[in-house]
């Protein structure tokens, strides 16, 4: 990818009605550390503006390509295709000048995931619901040349995955720097279904029995282990920092996987273990590499995370069940 265009509008609350032309209410969303969203509500309608970030919102320098936006936008459109109504946004404009673009909001009763769970409200039907999202993404895409040749660049997922996350994490844990690397070499030379890199509770809008998915930002043709692991590492943690919801985690976690596996090609024996080693590798990165959880603050309980961890690494159990049993 060459160098990004110079901005000609920086997106903004005070901002928004500028930039469209007509009177809004505008409210920040976050978008996590590389983008900022905002939800727009006015007489013209209720919807979302996400514009990318080049320079991410960490204490060390971490830098992205503005132009991953637009992976995001096109491949939101081809998910629609194959997915449920509305488990993914609709696209209603692209700004390519400002690295921005426009989607259809959740209903406004909509929460995240992350905040449900965090709050120790765990339903496995959601899990389940998610983890059939995942395994239909996987299915469909499966060694599907066109959706290879468009996502097949993992330069984004190497800027903000395994630069922040595995090899971050390596630097800090030199006698499994080979392992890492040993990962990623692998992990990168398995190109089978895209891969959406952030399958995250903070990226599940959740409304009764209705999910929506979003945050493509990070789309590619590769590993699809590494989804499945994204996400049984969010509920691993979250069984640590609330003990007293592992019950219920736990058996997400088994629904979750149970609703992938079921969807993933036959014959990939390969795919259980991959799991597991991501797993791992991510539950010490989310302790020690430049994105930690935001919520394990104790270091007690780092301690007792990392320790874990390393465990998982260095002897893994074979199956997924084994770690939630």
């Amino acid at each position: 990818m060459g160098q990004n265009k110079p901005l000609t509008f920086e997106l903004s609350v005070s901002n928004a009605s500028d930039y469209l032309g007509y009177p809004c209410t505008a409210t920040f969303l976050g978008g996590g550390v590389s983008n900022t969203v905002l939800l727009i509500e006015s007489p013209k309608g209720r919807f979302v503006l996400k514009q990318s970030l080049g320079k991410l919102r960490v204490e060390q320098d971490w830098f992205s390509d503005r132009r991953r936006i637009f992976r995001e936008s096109s491949a939101m459109r081809q998910l629609a295709r194959v997915l449920p109504p509305g488990a993914v946004p609709e696209i209603l404009f692209e700004d390519r000048e400002n690295y921005l673009f426009a989607m259809s909001a959740a209903a406004p009763e909509s929460e995240p995931w992350k905040d449900l769970l965090l709050r120790g409200e765990v339903y496995p039907d959601t899990a389940e619901s998610i983890g059939g999202l995942l395994g239909t993404m996987i299915a469909c895409t499966w060694k599907d040349l066109q959706a290879e040749a468009e996502f097949g660049d993992q330069t984004i997922f190497g800027e903000l995955r395994l630069d922040p996350y595995y090899r971050s994490t390596a630097s800090r844990h030199p006698d499994l720097a080979a392992w890492f690397g040993a990962l990623i070499q692998e992990s990168q030379s398995r190109r089978h279904s895209l891969v959406h890199g952030d399958w995250s509770p903070k990226n599940f809008l959740v409304s009764g029995a209705s999910v929506m998915a979003i945050d493509f930002e990070v789309i590619h043709f590769g590993d699809p282990s590494f989804d499945a692991a994204f996400l049984l590492n969010h509920l691993l943690l979250k069984s640590f920092y609330r003990p007293q919801s592992s019950v219920g985690l736990h058996a997400a976690a088994r629904r979750f996987w149970t609703a992938v596996t079921e969807a993933v090609p036959p014959s990939n024996d390969w795919f259980e273990t991959a799991t597991i080693q991501h797993l791992g590798a991510l539950l010490l990165a989310r302790i020690d590499g430049k994105s930690p959880a935001e919520y394990i603050r104790e270091e007690a309980l780092k301690t007792e995370i990392r320790a874990y961890a390393r465990r998982l690494i260095l002897d893994p159990p074979k199956r997924i069940g084994d770690i939630y049993a």
